[in-house]
Order: C-alpha cells, then sequence, then structure tokens
C-alpha cells in the first residue's frame, strides 16, 4: 500500500504532504480544484504518467522484486520523481527508468481510466479466467503448457533455419570449401606468426651481432696474463675462470644460431609471413584463423548432414505440436467451466449495479504459450467496445469484484471518476462494490457524487483558492459538510444536510 505522497511545485500545487490508510481512499471537490494533479503525480510515481512535478515522492510497502534491477530491499519502498533540465527517477536512492518502474509495479498496481478498453483484451480476461480454474493441478498444467508451447517454437524456428539453409546449401556449401581452403592452404601453426616475425627482426641484426663478438672475442687474448696477475697476487682465480667460460659459450651458442639463420631463406621467411599477416587482417590473428577454420568444417559437416537433421526436427516439432495441441485442448475444457461460475459471479455484481447480464464466450484462436483460447466479453448482447462510458466503468467493475471473491492477492487500484455518468442509484451500489473491493485494494478515487464519498476509509478535499490548490483529510463533521456540498452545491440546504448525515451513518 502506499503509506504516504509528497507533491512539490506541480501546475496549481505547491506542496502537499498526505499520509494514506489502507481501504478506499476517495478525493472530492469542485471542478478543476486540482484532484487530477494529485492522481497523475502519484500514477508518475507508478511509470504511468509523464513526471510533471518539480519534486514527488511516495513511500509504499509492497513485495517488488527489486533484486532483478540490482537494488537494495529495504523494510518500505520509497520512489522519488525529479524534475530540473531532465525527469530522474529514484528508487531507494538508486537511479530507476521509467521503464523499470512500469514494469516492478505492473503486478501490484491497476490504473483504471474511462479511455482505456485494455481490460477486456483476450489475455487478460484469461488470466481471470484462470484464476476460477479451482484445482490445485491446473497452476501446473499452464506451465507445461507454457514450457512445451516455447520448445515447440524453439524447434520450429530451428526447423525454418534449416529449410532455409538448405534451399542456400549448395551455395553455402561452395563458400565454405573456398574459406575453408583459404585457411587450410597457409595452413597456420599456432605461435608460428610470432616466431617467425622474431627470426626477421634477428636476421635484420644478424651482420651488426656477428661484428659485435668478433670485436669482443678479442677478450680472451688477455685471459692468460690476467690469470697469471690473479695468481702473481694471491687472489682466487676462480671467479675468472668460470666468468671466461660462461662468455665462451654465451659467444659459442649465438655464433651457431646465426649459422642456422645463414643458412635461412629470408625470402620464403617473409613470403611466410606476409601470408600470415593476410590471416590475421581478415580474422585478427592466427588462433582466431584456426577457430574459424574448425567452425566452417563443422558447418560443412552440418550441411552435409542437413538432410538427417531436417527428419529428425520435423519429428521433433510434430511430437510437440501434438503435445501443445492435447495440453492445450486440458486447459480450453477447464476454462469453459471456470466461465460458467465467473460469468454467474459478475452477473450477480450486474444486477447490484443495475445492469443487463454479461456474458464471456471463449472462441478457438491462434495457438500461444496460454493456449488457443480467445475471450470475447459483451453486456446484454452488445460487444463492451460499444457500450457507454458508464456501463464500461461498472463492467469492468463488476469483473473486478467478482474476480477478486478468487483472488488471494491485493494490490492498489486508481480509478478516475468511476462514478461519473451515472444515477444516484448506480452510483450507490459502485460505492458499494468499490468498499467491498477495499478489503483486497488499497483504492484511490475521484469522486464527485455524495455516496462513493460516504463510503470512503479515507476522504480527502481538494479545494482552490486565488489559483492556488490545498488538499485536507475531512473528519465526520466536515465529511458531512463537503458531501452536503456534493448533494445541492455551494449552496448547502438542511435537507442535503440530513441526507449526508444519513449516507455516512448507512456506511457503516
Amino acid at each position: 500500500m502506499v503509506e504516504r505522497l509528497l507533491v512539490r511545485e506541480y501546475l496549481s500545487f505547491k506542496e502537499v504532504v498526505l499520509e494514506f490508510r489502507p481501504g478506499l481512499v476517495v478525493f472530492t471537490g469542485p471542478s478543476g480544484a486540482g484532484k487530477s494533479i494529485l492522481i497523475n503525480a502519484l500514477l508518475a510515481l507508478f511509470g504511468l504518467r509523464p513526471q510533471e512535478a518539480k519534486l514527488s515522492e511516495m513511500v509504499a510497502q509492497l513485495p517488488l522484486e527489486l533484486e532483478r534491477f540490482g537494488i537494495e530491499e529495504y523494510d518500505e519502498v520509497i520512489v522519488r520523481g525529479v524534475k530540473k533540465e531532465k525527469v530522474r527517477y529514484f528508487l531507494n536512492d538508486q537511479t530507476i527508468s521509467k521503464k523499470a518502474l512500469q514494469e516492478l509495479f505492473a503486478p501490484y498496481v491497476s490504473y483504471l481510466n474511462q479511455r482505456d478498453l485494455s481490460f477486456f483484451e483476450s489475455g487478460n480476461i484469461l488470466s481471470m479466467l484462470d484464476d476460477f480454474v479451482q484445482e490445485p493441478s491446473y497452476p501446473k498444467l499452464l506451465e507445461e503448457l507454457h514450457t512445451i508451447y516455447e520448445e515447440w517454437m524453439a524447434k520450429s524456428k530451428e526447423l525454418q533455419e534449416l529449410e532455409e539453409k538448405e534451399k542456400k546449401s549448395q551455395e553455402l556449401k561452395e563458400f565454405l570449401e573456398f574459406e575453408i581452403q583459404k585457411i587450410a592452404s597457409v595452413d597456420p601453426k599456432k605461435g608460428e606468426y610470432e616466431e617467425l616475425m622474431q627470426i626477421k627482426k634477428e636476421l635484420s641484426k644478424k651482420e651488426k651481432i656477428s661484428e659485435s663478438i668478433a670485436e669482443a672475442q678479442r677478450i680472451f687474448e688477455y685471459e692468460g696474463a690476467v690469470s697469471r696477475a690473479l695468481e702473481m697476487i694471491g687472489a682466487d682465480g676462480e671467479f675468472f675462470e668460470s666468468a671466461m667460460n660462461e662468455l665462451r659459450e654465451i659467444f659459442g651458442s649465438e655464433l651457431s644460431r646465426l649459422e642456422e639463420l645463414e643458412e635461412m631463406d629470408v625470402e620464403e621467411v617473409l613470403d611466410r609471413l606476409e601470408q600470415l599477416s593476410a590471416l590475421k587482417r581478415r580474422y585478427g590473428s592466427v588462433e582466431e584463423a584456426l577457430e574459424q577454420l574448425r567452425n566452417k568444417q563443422e558447418e560443412l559437416r552440418r550441411l552435409e548432414n542437413i538432410t538427417f537433421e531436417k527428419e529428425s526436427l520435423q519429428k521433433d516439432v510434430q511430437r510437440l505440436a501434438g503435445k501443445v495441441e492435447e495440453l492445450a485442448d486440458e486447459v480450453s475444457q477447464k476454462r469453459a467451466k471456470a466461465a460458467k461460475v465467473f460469468e454467474k459471479r459478475i452477473n450477480d455484481y450486474l444486477a447490484q449495479l443495475r445492469l443487463p447480464t454479461a456474458s464471456i464466450e471463449l472462441r478457438p484462436g491462434d495457438m500461444g504459450p496460454k493456449g488457443k483460447d480467445k475471450a470475447y466479453v459483451q453486456l446484454g448482447g452488445v460487444e463492451f467496445k460499444k457500450i457507454s462510458s458508464g456501463e464500461y466503468n461498472r463492467l469492468r467493475l463488476a469483473f473486478l469484484a467478482a474476480w477478486s471473491d478468487v483472488r488471494s492477492s491485493s494490490g492498489i487500484l486508481i480509478l478516475d471518476e468511476i462514478d461519473a455518468n451515472i444515477s444516484g442509484e448506480e452510483s450507490m451500489a459502485v460505492a458499494k462494490i468499490l468498499q467491498k473491493l477495499a478489503k483486497s485494494y488499497q483504492i484511490f478515487a475521484i469522486s464527485h457524487q455524495a455516496q462513493l464519498a460516504s463510503r470512503a476509509d479515507q476522504h480527502f478535499l481538494v479545494t482552490k483558492k486565488d489559483g492556488q490548490s490545498s488538499v485536507k483529510e475531512l473528519m465526520q463533521e466536515k465529511r458531512e459538510e463537503e458531501i452536503a456540498r456534493i448533494i445541492s452545491g455551494d449552496t448547502i440546504t438542511q435537507e442535503a444536510k440530513s441526507f449526508a448525515k444519513k449516507l455516512l451513518k448507512e456506511s457503516g
């Protein structure tokens, strides 16, 4: 639930702080006072409206999946929207996108406005129906259908790609053979390029090294004289003898290597380096060229086995299609039974709302992860898209009320003038049903009707003076006064006061 809302510098509101409780929260007040501004500020923090306030902040208690977005969890959720040069959102002091806010709050927050027709989309109705299938094994059946369907789709896609590849296989085979030959003809070895580059470097210095060693070897002409001098002064000459022997070994080894280099064909080395450099330019490195060679050889082998793979995939696709059809049929049967129960519950509420009966028709459609059912809703034999806005609001309310009878989870429901364009009796029916729904939802509603205002668990009055809006929570006496104003207008009559008192008394 939402516990607190702060809005600062938003159109006619300078600053407002509201504390909320569970249940039905109703905003009333004259037209243009700013009720919709407050609702829009709240919706913006759920990612459902643009952030227009300079600052808005909400404190809520909801079991959000924050780990999915790398956000640390706390006992409460704090969402902040800031608008300066650009709009930024924060959740528990960590930046978050508007899209991520929508995803996080989607399972818990529903916004019902008069222009939104998505409520009666087939997928939404099917989700409600699935909650009415009161069988312990049903969720497992839906999960199995979803899993098998996804596997079927994956195999079907793989088969389609294989069939496309089969059409192009001859051309592709020739291309792969050409690519394989290009690398295989060079026959590169791992580390060969680096080794040849070292040889090239050494070849370029060969003459200088030879000259340098020849000049340095003159040191050995003085070796005897140094040894005799050391002996005459009584110094140990072993270190000198050892050093000279090590030096001979180093020079000898290097001269032998230079002789090997002498025998090398420089042009051959340079040609080989050019071949390997061409591979490096094309593939990035000799190692990556070898990896490409293995991959292309494997792809060529697969192309040569494409007929066998295709037959195997066709069998898999056919088997999975049959299983999906079988599971979807079972789901459809259970939904058909649930639809009758759901329909009866809905029509019980519609009778209270002074509306004709509704029907839910399930027709076969395209197969999907939830089956092949397509749900269609009618009110009194008329498609829901063709009914009036007042009828649409009450029909939607009846569906929500019926759904809440079997749905254990709760959430937040935001309503935009749910009781607009209806009579007093109809408004009272709406208010009573919302009062029932408020046991499962925290409901925020704007109302211009006394009936809904009288049933509120929290009643806020929004007013505007000298272009500046303000809002305050009303208690008993002030509630009577505001409900009387809604009934009779700015000039409050004694009859309106009496009726307001009666409504509040009946609300319990």
